[in-house]
């Protein structure tokens, strides 16, 4: 049935130029947010880096102008993508896929970790890219084509298949290791196993499992016992990142210190990336961290929205983990700052520095666009009831 509109549809639209097509289609609302976004993240740049530049002996703006660079290359990604019909986003997925996991794959030979002690990124000489970023939203439309390939008749197991490509996944994760990402992954796919109708009786025994997991990772992973106990401590040193982070929210207040009066960017090495919330919170107070978390709860609640429109169950399936995994890193990421998740190393999407988060950023919303672009498929219930007067 869903076709058949489609087809319909195309009919329709037949010698309708492209960019005005797309324009029409796509949630405008969530492609300005995205755009405040990324201009917030560059105004926060050019406070927070500027003392690791000069640590670095570096130009001041060196680290804003590699963002600006960075963000207007996602920027065009995204608007690229958002213009590709689901089809070619499954197409794409597949493809992406087998990239990343290759590179995934090839970390521990050829990797560094750039004296972090994870192996995460691959050293490019003028960049970095870290492959778990750009798996991300490939792994969600891979999950999603499988999963409801696997609901159709005489279809492929494709439910058990997502399932082994996602422990797969999750063993490479921790072994760099990057615990953070692999709860991202399970999280994720969770839910979108969640929403293509699995009984709750499985999801509890998953669950069950991935709480086996981390006391196996809590107990063989002095990396991962630190952060646990750092966070579950009552007491924690004011000195650490997460020490000089709490502070500099506390003094920020609702109304900040004022501009390029704070502190924070001078002790944390990773304030313009993993603490850049630290930051806004310490300079601009709470009423900009609000902004940013309204931002964020704005484009993940109206493409959800939008996706329940949706009859498609690709679409729904794809959509659905895109905008979880929009919106629970960046979660993660400002929970970290505030000590109420323990340390991850996750940046804020479109708002930290950094080239493959930007670029990846930029490719999951392009795809959630084009995923959520409106199209004249009309109501369920008016399509059932043009077929019963035939």
């Amino acid at each position: 049935m869903t076709d058949m509109v489609y087809r319909a549809a195309a009919v329709q639209q037949v010698g309708d130029p492209v960019l005005p097509r797309w324009w029409r289609t796509i949630d405008k609302l969530t492609f300005g947010c995205i755009l405040v976004l990324f201009a917030l993240g560059l105004l926060l740049g050019l406070a927070a880096s500027a003392p690791l530049a000069q640590r670095l002996e570096l130009d001041s703006f060196y680290f804003v102008v590699r963002q600006a660079v960075f963000g207007i290359a996602a920027i065009t990604l995204m608007l690229m993508v958002s213009m590709l019909s689901p089809r070619m986003i499954r197409r794409l997925g597949v493809v992406g896929f087998v990239f990343a996991f290759a590179s995934l794959a090839a970390l521990p030979f050829v990797g560094t970790d750039f004296g972090k002690g994870a192996v995460r990124w691959f050293s490019l000489g003028v960049a970095s890219f870290q492959p778990s970023e750009v798996l991300k939203p490939f792994f969600i439309v891979v999950t999603a084509w499988l999963l409801v390939a696997g609901g159709q008749e005489g279809g492929p197991p494709g439910k058990r298949i997502s399932l082994l490509l996602t422990a797969v996944i999750v063993i490479m994760l921790a072994l760099q290791p990057d615990f953070g990402q692999a709860a991202l992954i399970i999280f994720t796919w969770t839910v979108m196993y969640f929403v293509a109708g699995a009984p709750m009786v499985l999801l509890m025994g998953l669950a069950g499992i991935v709480a086996g997991g981390g006391v196996i990772a809590y107990n063989s992973s002095d990396h991962f016992a630190r952060r646990i106990n750092s966070f579950l401590a009552e007491e924690f040193d004011p000195r650490s990142q997460i020490g000089f982070a709490t502070n500099a929210i506390r003094e920020g207040g609702f109304f900040g210190v004022g501009v390029g009066q704070g502190q924070v960017k001078w002790s944390l090495p990773d304030a313009h990336t993993d603490f850049i919330i630290a930051v806004a919170a310490e300079e601009y107070g709470l009423l900009l961290v609000g902004a940013i978390i309204l931002l964020f709860l704005v484009i993940v609640v109206r493409s959800l929205f939008r996706l329940m429109r949706e009859r498609d169950p690709f679409i729904r399936l794809a959509g659905t983990g895109l905008a979880t995994v929009f919106g629970v890193q960046a979660m993660i990421n400002m929970g970290v700052a505030v000590r109420l998740l323990p340390a991850k190393g996750m940046t804020l999407p479109f708002v930290s520095y950094g080239g493959s988060s930007l670029m990846a950023a930029g490719l999951s919303v392009g795809m959630l666009m084009a995923l959520t672009r409106a199209r004249p498929q009309g109501l369920i219930g008016d399509i059932l009831l043009r077929q019963g007067r035939r």
